[in-house]
């Protein structure tokens, strides 16, 4: 059902840029015909990549042809969203203009050709636009600093560092290279923990291990600690829990560590992705597990895949809540849409005293594209609050 839906929606798009955009080339009918053939090949390219994964076809050509797809899907994405966009404010000035008595119409053949001519600019701005933000995703993230203070933080953990990573999709299209970058511009700040806040991966551990082996390296002090995603679920969870571990990270499934510092303690809990009792119902997201053995009046961070998760993780009283999931929408106009299901998108918000930061993710998923939404590397600095 979800092919059938995918296809659906990937026809109507590259269908309406291709109706909108194929005849203003003026081109003979033994070409058009080979433009329009082509877009249907385009539109299967995002697709058939992952028929092939989820039938356990993983290799380097169908990567390839991953990164082929999902970049052209960014283009005829863009296309649709500024052609449906002209034609709207196209339509609606002619509606009004007919409305309104005119003495001087505008000849066919002139509304023709600025028809035209602004439907073939649309198409230069797209590719354009898919340029840069293919450009931005492949750069790699940047390092975002962020203070967080919190009232109930013992004075011996004020400036405690904690490098969140999150969405870092290592897959067919995320390879080795961008993951030593990830850890090169981690191990310049030197943080006192290292969180990972789910969707690590996009693929089986057999294919991807070489790919994620710098992990190993991901030290910090105070331990690497993560926390599942809802893609871990569609890879194996389970054997990719057993990789992480191999890798030397504390996977928290509805858990928490106490982290000590002289005196004092905190606690780092972390619970599955909210959607994991859907595929493994040992799984269901629970905070008050993850926090059932910490003491009330301990500082409690949780380590949360989902945004949407602050509700149940606000009732049980923690003081912060580390997330990723909404990419913070990618790349525009997708930051309008994600908002609309996830209220909390990109960075630092107060839930009614449950602080929660969302970080606008490491890697990218889908089309390598971003535009206005810059991939990121989270350094927080926990400060105490002072109470007045």
């Amino acid at each position: 059902m979800f092919f059938i839906v995918a296809l659906g929606v990937l026809w109507l798009i590259h269908g309406y840029v291709a109706w909108r955009t194929i005849p203003a080339m003026g081109l003979s009918f033994s070409y058009t015909l080979l433009v329009y053939i082509t877009v249907f090949i385009f539109s299967l390219l995002p697709v058939v990549p992952i028929v092939l994964r989820m039938s356990g076809n993983e290799s380097k050509i169908i990567d390839k042809f991953s990164l082929l797809g999902y970049t052209s899907l960014g283009f005829f994405t863009l296309s649709f969203v500024f052609l449906f966009t002209k034609d709207f404010i196209i339509q609606f000035i002619s509606i009004f203009s007919n409305l309104v008595d005119t003495e001087q119409p505008i000849d066919n053949s002139k509304r023709d050709f600025i028809k035209k001519s602004i439907t073939l600019g649309i198409i230069g701005i797209s590719g354009t636009a898919t340029g840069f933000g293919f450009y931005n995703s492949r750069k790699g993230p940047s390092v975002i600093k962020h203070d967080i203070f919190l009232e109930s933080l013992p004075e011996s953990f004020n400036n405690f560092t904690i490098a969140q990573i999150s969405d870092l999709h290592i897959g067919p299209t995320i390879k080795r290279p961008y993951v030593e970058n990830v850890l090169d511009k981690i191990s310049i700040h030197n943080p006192d923990l290292i969180a990972v806040t789910g969707d690590l991966v996009d693929g089986s551990v057999q294919y991807l291990r070489s790919d994620l082996a710098p992990l190993k390296d991901m030290i910090a002090p105070f331990g690497t600690y993560f926390v599942t995603g809802n893609h871990e679920y569609y890879s194996g969870v389970d054997l990719w829990l057993d990789e992480t571990d191999r890798l030397g990270m504390i996977n928290l499934i509805n858990s928490n560590e106490l982290i000590s510092r002289s005196d004092d303690q905190i606690a780092i809990a972390g619970i599955t992705d909210l959607t994991a009792h859907q595929i493994k119902p040992a799984h269901k997201s629970d905070p008050g597990l993850a926090l059932r053995s910490v003491p009330d009046d301990i500082t409690k961070i949780v380590l949360a895949h989902q945004p949407n998760s602050i509700h149940s993780v606000h009732e049980i009283g923690a003081d912060l809540q580390l997330s990723g999931h909404t990419h913070g929408g990618q790349f525009w106009p997708f930051t309008y849409l994600t908002k609309l299901v996830n209220p909390y998108i990109a960075g630092f918000y107060d839930h009614y005293g449950t602080q929660i930061y969302v970080n606008r993710g490491t890697g990218y998923w889908g089309p390598p594209l971003r535009i206005g939404v810059p991939a990121e590397i989270t350094l927080i600095r926990l400060k105490t609050k002072k109470v007045l």
